[in-house]
């Protein structure tokens, strides 16, 4: 979640499957952080900085959901990588 062209102190990874709660996937500082950016830039995941919302979600156990009182800053992070690929998210009713 953080900007690609400069060093990350810090990542963490997101997983979101729509029927559930995002999950943290993978999160670290310094060398894994950039070996985390590294990951997303090669599989075309969109990467955004957002330094406070990354030090909350790095006390997320990994594989557990994001915690309620983060969906709407992570919300706002998913909707930017939707954005990123001019896609709107699905809607399972449909």
């Amino acid at each position: 979640m953080n900007m690609p062209d400069r060093p990350a102190d810090q990542a963490v990874a997101l997983v979101c499957d729509r029927i559930s709660a995002p999950r943290v996937t993978a999160r670290g500082n310094d060398e894994l952080a950039q070996r985390i950016l590294t990951i997303a830039r090669e599989h075309g995941i969109p990467v955004k900085e957002e330094p406070e919302l990354v030090q909350l979600l790095s006390e997320v156990a990994l594989n557990d959901e994001i915690p309620e009182a983060l969906y709407v800053a992570v919300s706002e992070v998913l909707s930017f990588a939707y954005m990123l690929k001019g896609k709107m998210p699905a809607n399972k009713n449909q």
